[in-house]
Parts: C-alpha cells; sequence; structure tokens
C-alpha cells in the first residue's frame, strides 16, 4: 500500500491521553495528531523521535493529522496505526504469499465468532481440501536488540482470542495467530513473557493444542508499506 496523500514529517514533543499526540512539523508548526493505537507503545513513543503523519482528507475533522510511522531504535522504522496491520495481511492472504494459508477462494474480515464474541480479523473458506482458518491478526511494534515482541502491555483482549482460536481447532476448523511485525529492525518474534506473563504460557498452550502461529515483517518507508518476508516465532 502506498500513502495517499503523502506523509508529513515531524519531531514527537509527546504522546498524551492514549488518542493524542503533540507534533512539530519541519516547517516549525505544532499540531495534534490523532493516535491510532491504545496500547503502551513501549519504544515507540519517545520525545524526540521523528514521527510520520497522513493529512485528514476531510477537512471537517476534529484534528487534521494522524500518526503513521515512527524511527525507533537504530534508524529501524514502526507503523504504530493499528489499523493498517489488518489491510496489509489481507492484502497477503488474497495474495497467498503465506504457503500455509495459500488456496483458500473467500477471505472475510470482522466475522463473529467464538463463546466470548469476538471478531475474527479474516476468515477464510472455500480451500479443495484444507478447513476453514479463523485468522487472528495482532501487529507487533516492540523490538528490542534485534528481537520482536509482542505484546508490549498485559491484553486481555489477546488472551480472549487464543483461548477462541483453540476453540475453533477442537471443532475442527483451523486457528491461526498471525504476527504482523511493523518494525523494520528485528529478525524473529518471541512472547513478552516479563510483561504478560499469562499471554506467553497461553500462547504455548494454544501451539500445543494445535493452533498455527506464523510472523510476517513488513517493509517500511514513509513513501509506503507491505508485507517483506516471514520471520520465525520463538515459543523456547
Amino acid at each position: 500500500m502506498q500513502f495517499s496523500p503523502p506523509l508529513v514529517p515531524g519531531t514527537l514533543i509527546r504522546r498524551y491521553k492514549r488518542f493524542l499526540a503533540d507534533v512539530t512539523l519541519d516547517d516549525g508548526s505544532t499540531v495534534i495528531a490523532h493516535c491510532p493505537n491504545t496500547g503502551s507503545m513501549m519504544a515507540c513513543c519517545d520525545p524526540g523521535s521523528r514521527v510520520w503523519l497522513s493529512p485528514a482528507n476531510n477537512p471537517k475533522r476534529k484534528l487534521a493529522f494522524t500518526w503513521e510511522l515512527v524511527q525507533v531504535a537504530d534508524d529501524a522504522l514502526a507503523c504504530i496505526h493499528t489499523g493498517r496491520p489488518n489491510a496489509v495481511m489481507g492484502d497477503l492472504l488474497r495474495a497467498g504469499l503465506e504457503p500455509t494459508l495459500a488456496g483458500y477462494r473467500v477471505q472475510q474480515a470482522e466475522v463473529r465468532y467464538g463463546s466470548e464474541k469476538s471478531r475474527i480479523d479474516w476468515l477464510l473458506s472455500g480451500h479443495d481440501s484444507a478447513p476453514q482458518a479463523w485468522v487472528e491478526v495482532k501487529n507487533v511494534t516492540l523490538g528490542e536488540a534485534g528481537i520482536a515482541y509482542f505484546p508490549d502491555a498485559v491484553t486481555l483482549r489477546g488472551q480472549k482470542h487464543l483461548r477462541e482460536l483453540m476453540a475453533c481447532v477442537a471443532q475442527g476448523d483451523r486457528g491461526v495467530l498471525l504476527f504482523c511485525v511493523s518494525h523494520t529492525g528485528v529478525s524473529e518474534v518471541r512472547p513478552a513473557d516479563g510483561i504478560d506473563p499469562v499471554y506467553g504460557q497461553l500462547l504455548r498452550q494454544a501451539v500445543a493444542a494445535g493452533v498455527e502461529c506464523y510472523a510476517w515483517q513488513l517493509a517500511i518507508t514513509p513513501e509506503g508499506m507491505g508485507p517483506a518476508r516471514s520471520l520465525p516465532v520463538v515459543l523456547s
């Protein structure tokens, strides 16, 4: 996907109230941007960081900019907009780039499912031989020393999704966790046991129960972003 209109560069002053960020643009003006990320954004919201904003197409919108990208350690880029990964992973699934999920003729987004009243990011169906696949996408932006970690805060919602995926497997379908690694400076993905040990334990339990776990890293530039390569998920 290409960013259109082009992104506007600036410097982060602060992120606050979860959904707001003060940014000094390169022309010297200061704006309040929408922050489309409810997580902790650990290592992605340090004051003074280089950031890129998308200008709003609607002139009546309250905030004229949305925060999209941030430059993190070692000049890597991370996409903090949590609405982007589902769209990019949808492109990946439709193109059949992940071999284990290729061959499905139908891709449905945001389908209700499960006993805990969840919405799956992608339901894949219409395969000639494989059962339907329930695919949960998780955006990964926390990177340290070349390793990506998920989650960046305790996630009860993420724990619920793992239980739902295990239930899908128990009923004969495929349950799939797909990490969208929106960070260009890492080479593998691990559960963040030091942040949410319950999630890490539940992830290992889910994989042992048959839930499939894959990770794809994005290529990210201020001009656009898209799937780059698969990464290993390390659970040991």
